[in-house]
């Protein structure tokens, strides 16, 4: 069985485990590490520095590692770093860092970026996240755990989408979410939290009881965000789960979506 095709590309300055799969027509340049079980399609570029980790898949037309779109930046040698078992599907976009930042962009585990998706430079998204087709992440940008954006979603650059939070389709993110939150629309408007995502996930019925207070002492009573963060704080001994929801609130830099 023939792994790298013959019409494929790769420098030999690449460090690709044995077991790499690389379709015809990919091109993979120096400074890329592959480990074991990853497989390349057809027509994919891939440069560096750059380390993919186990067990990906990556579909044809897709752009992994390519400098970035910031318009500051002067060819300095950034990474991107793609965890295990993602799957990044056609044509998508993943830049490389800009020093400005970590000179770092960063993609988690289990992750699956549907297609022509954007990740852009210096953004860090954890893992279990789904970015359905054609969304937009500009430079900067956090994505949290479990998160999921709706096609089309388009976020601000240095904005931060908190963990289980979901962002509905055709949606543009101003703001930060935080932990847990549904929102969607343009302007974006919180919905509630992602209970049915949540449920998903093996949540309690008493943390999902909890975790709805605290939706409403953040929305719905007037509260100032110290006020509210307070209140949170209080309540974090008997539901550990508010902790995940009171640092994304402590760490918001961009003021919270309301």
């Amino acid at each position: 069985m023939i792994l790298i095709h013959p019409q494929a590309i790769v420098d030999p300055k690449a460090q690709l485990a044995s077991d790499v799969e690389v379709g015809p027509w990919s091109y993979i340049g120096p400074d890329v590490t592959i480990d074991s079980g990853t497989v390349i399609h057809s027509h994919v570029v891939i440069k560096g520095p750059c380390h993919i980790g186990k067990d990906n898949k990556i579909f044809q037309f897709s752009s992994v590692g390519e400098e970035c779109q910031d318009k500051k930046y002067r060819g300095e040698p950034t990474r991107l770093i793609i965890g295990d078992r993602n799957v990044i599907r056609e044509g998508c976009t993943l830049h490389r860092g800009t020093v400005q930042d970590e000179g770092l962009t960063e993609l988690g585990n289990d992750n699956l970026l549907m297609a022509y998706v954007h990740v852009a430079h210096d953004c860090r998204l954890g893992s279990n996240i789904i970015l359905a087709n054609t969304v937009g992440l500009a430079g900067h940008v956090k994505v949290g755990d479990w998160a999921i954006l709706g096609g089309m979603a388009g976020v601000h650059q240095f904005c931060s989408i908190g963990a289980h939070a979901m962002i509905g389709g055709c949606s543009l993110v101003l703001k930060d979410v935080p932990a847990y939150v549904m929102a969607s629309g343009n302007p974006l408007q919180p919905h509630g939290i992602n209970v049915e995502g949540l449920k998903r996930r093996k949540f309690s019925d008493d943390a999902l009881k909890t975790l709805r207070k605290a939706y409403k002492i953040v929305y719905r009573q007037g509260n100032t965000l110290d006020k509210a963060m307070d209140e949170l704080q209080s309540m974090t001994a008997d539901c550990p789960e508010i902790q995940l929801l009171l640092d994304s609130l402590q760490q918001a830099s961009r003021g919270i979506a309301r």
